[in-house]
């Protein structure tokens, strides 16, 4: 493994655990010391990692249809995960990073970063994971 993708895997780890200690503050610090030290990529990184976790492993590339009823009356983070988990589900990297750019360019990243974070707590716990 990579230097690389093992800073990607702890980082994303440290950003779980406060996500699982319902601290949303910590989970931006971690986004923002991950940005500082990697820029955007690393960040992106690790939330791609994020919606890994949530899907596990993907299906074949475009076969995943997923359903959002009334998607846009949710808010824009949450149509925001839905679409990037959509994109990690039918592995779109070109879709993944052109949300993340949005995101960025609207000013709603760490917005949309603390909801991914919290959407892959709440899969986990759904699925018997941590409390």
């Amino acid at each position: 493994m990579t230097d690389q993708l093992q800073q990607t895997l702890d980082d994303a780890t440290a950003v779980l655990r406060s996500a699982l200690d319902g601290d949303g503050d910590a989970v931006v610090g971690t986004f923002d010391q991950v940005v500082d030290r990697s820029g955007l990529a690393g960040a992106y990184g690790v939330a791609w990692c994020l919606a890994a976790t949530m899907v596990g492993d993907p299906p074949a590339a475009g076969t995943c249809a997923l359903d959002f009823p009334d998607i846009d009356r949710v808010g824009y983070d949450t149509r925001w995960v839905a679409r990037f988990v959509s994109a990690y589900a039918n592995h779109d990297a070109a879709t993944g990073e052109a949300l993340f750019g949005a995101a960025v360019a609207d000013g709603l990243l760490p917005d949309c970063l603390l909801t991914l974070a919290g959407s892959t707590v709440a899969t986990l716990r759904s699925r018997g994971g941590p409390r």
